[in-house]
């Protein structure tokens, strides 16, 4: 994914360096590569945010279940 945004801002680098006056080439840099890159990349990661927060969750519903287990089996040491 990085490979194509990385690929497309040298593309569009070369374009900019091309205009005739600085202000075009700004311009040109900024409508033609860095606000599309950065809407691409933010739309191609909104499923990576989505699986990384849901492993976040699993993660800390195991660790919850894990110390409620621990805390579960010292009540049973001379009882039984």
């Amino acid at each position: 994914m990085y490979i194509i945004a990385i690929a497309w801002l040298y593309v569009v680098t070369l374009m900019a360096a091309s205009e005739k006056t600085l202000t075009a080439g700004l311009l040109t840099f900024v409508f033609y590569g860095l606000l599309p890159c950065a809407l691409l990349l933010w739309i191609l990661g909104v499923n990576h945010r989505r699986f990384k927060k849901h492993q976040q969750s699993l993660q800390q519903e195991f660790l919850l279940e894990e110390e409620v287990s621990k805390q579960d089996s010292a009540d049973t040491n001379r009882n039984q």
